[in-house]
């Protein structure tokens, strides 16, 4: 489906950010519909909607779709196809997977999808999972390991590494069907769907991490989060290691459907495939032996989104070109982000481990939360750091993240659930870029001509700020606290020089 639209005309109603691209996903469970907008490296998600049609709830014992199912998912396509044409959203892609691909009745569906203009590709298996697979190496740049994506009519296999896919592999293991492979006993569950995965070419152990990805997966991390009263909300990223995620599955096979769905951000319909998947996670750690489990929250829709990147914009860093663009929407321009952390990068060095990309991230971060109200702005500002969705983005950096933040508003009393997540060194170091923002954005209200009259950094033990005469009048009362505050903050103590302005610019060189 392609409505032709100008981007000038485009649909406003996304507070800030404008209705680009659209995915509708015509899976075995759900249809769903999400329309994207922001960055293309690292899009968000505007809108999501699905319909519960469960395509596939017969397909094992009829080979159709049965015709409730298909009507109930017609119902909700033509829904999907009104609201694209009202938002004018002019780019979309419509992928059907295993029910449509497998049911008898798939090819007369197809025809009607496309009839309502919605152009539906049906992808293979593999395909699938090579799909699922990039949306992964999209989301965690350097990814390797396997992606083990559950749907509801199959479990897709894929190796991942060097942003590559191989042995691509689809297997009727489908939240649907799983019920099927039922014994009295689990452990003889586990070991008939141990029988299926290594006849599927997976019976060998991988040493590596095991990417899962699915909105049943997702539930669990979700589980696991809620049981340990982790600090974090969003599953994508959550990591497990083999030993507790075994023992995560082992709780939740044996767990009622009723028990679960009592917990607030687990619905109905994942609380009844979880424990008949949580038997499945259990065959995949015996068979597979991964060195930790990783949740993504990225997946084939995604990947159909990465897949059509030039290469030089998968090359970019998702996280800074999410942060980037949630940012400028904020008033907050990426050179004045740019300027401002190469100004402080000679007060606080780069602590090595890619942390330069962080702190980046973070002054972005900061720099936009002045644009809260001064009571809302630490919540606001933290909730954004720990519990937005970012990629390429560990516990560790959203603490960092979040500490910033704060300091760049004078709250040195940091919230207790980031020392659950961050080393002191770690905190320490985020509060110095936080404390060296404050002090930057303050000396001439972020105003570009005051980042080139001005420099700070360390001369025999002390943090010694520099200014070109003609400006030194910016050294005002609430400059000179900004000044003690990072001083006192690294264990220096401080000092201003006025520079005559024909000697400025041999400064620092």
């Amino acid at each position: 489906m392609t409505i032709r639209a100008s981007r000038a005309d485009r649909a406003g109603s996304f507070s800030g950010s404008k209705a680009e691209r659209a995915i509708i996903d015509i899976g075995s469970n759900t249809v769903r519909m999400v329309v994207y907008g922001g960055s293309l490296r690292a899009p968000t998600v505007l809108y999501n909607e699905k319909v519960a049609a469960r395509l596939g709830r017969e397909i094992s014992q009829t080979g159709l779709m049965p015709e409730d199912s298909v009507e109930l998912a017609l119902r909700g396509l033509r829904r999907f196809r009104l609201l694209l044409e009202d938002l004018e959203v002019e780019d979309v892609e419509t992928v059907a997977t295993a029910a449509v691909r497998e049911a008898k009745n798939g090819p007369a569906f197809v025809e009607e999808v496309d009839a309502l203009g919605l152009s539906p590709r049906v992808i293979t298996g593999e395909e699938e999972a090579c799909l699922s697979a990039h949306g992964v190496i999209g989301a965690f740049p350097g990814a390797a390991g396997v992606v083990a994506d559950l749907g509801g009519g199959s479990l897709e296999l894929v190796e991942v590494s060097d942003d590559e896919t191989g042995h691509p592999v689809s297997l009727p293991l489908g939240t649907l069907r799983l019920v099927e492979y039922r014994q009295d006993k689990q452990a003889d569950t586990r070991k008939r769907l141990e029988k299926v995965l290594k006849k599927g070419g997976w019976g060998k152990p991988i040493d590596a991490p095991l990417y899962l990805v699915g909105g049943t997966w997702r539930a669990m991390a979700v589980y696991a989060m809620e049981a340990r009263d982790y600090p974090l909300t969003d599953p994508h990223g959550f990591t497990l290691s083999p030993k507790e995620a075994m023992k995560l599955a082992r709780r939740l096979a044996s767990s009622r459907p009723a028990d679960l769905r009592a917990i607030e951000r687990i619905s109905s319909m994942r609380s009844e495939t979880m424990p008949d998947a949580a038997v499945l996670l259990q065959a995949l750690l015996k068979r597979l032996e991964p060195t930790q489990i990783v949740f993504s929250s990225w997946g084939l829709r995604e990947g159909l989104l990465y897949d059509r990147l030039p290469p030089h914009q998968k090359m970019q860093d998702p996280l800074l070109a999410g942060i980037t663009v949630f940012a400028a929407q904020r008033g907050v321009p990426p050179q004045l982000a740019t300027r401002i952390a190469g100004w402080t990068v000679d007060a606080i060095p780069p602590g090595g481990n890619g942390e330069e990309r962080l702190r980046l991230a973070a002054i972005l971060l900061s720099l936009a939360s002045m644009q809260i109200e001064p009571n809302l702005r630490l919540n606001q500002g933290t909730d954004w750091a720990l519990h937005k969705r970012w990629m390429a983005l560990d516990a560790r950096g959203r603490a960092m993240l979040a500490a910033t933040l704060a300091a760049n508003g004078n709250h040195l009393d940091l919230p207790k659930e980031l020392r659950e997540l961050a080393d002191e060194e770690s905190l320490k170091e985020a509060m110095g870029w936080g404390l060296a923002t404050r002090l930057a954005r303050r000396i001439g209200a972020r105003s570009r001509r005051s980042l080139h009259v001005s420099r700070i950094d360390k001369e025999a033990g002390k943090l010694v700020l520099s200014l070109q005469a003609s400006h030194a009048d910016l050294f005002g009362l609430p400059t000179e606290k900004d000044m003690a505050l990072l001083s006192d903050w690294l264990g220096l103590k401080h000092a201003v020089r006025i520079v005559p302005d024909d000697e400025w610019h041999g400064v620092g060189d």
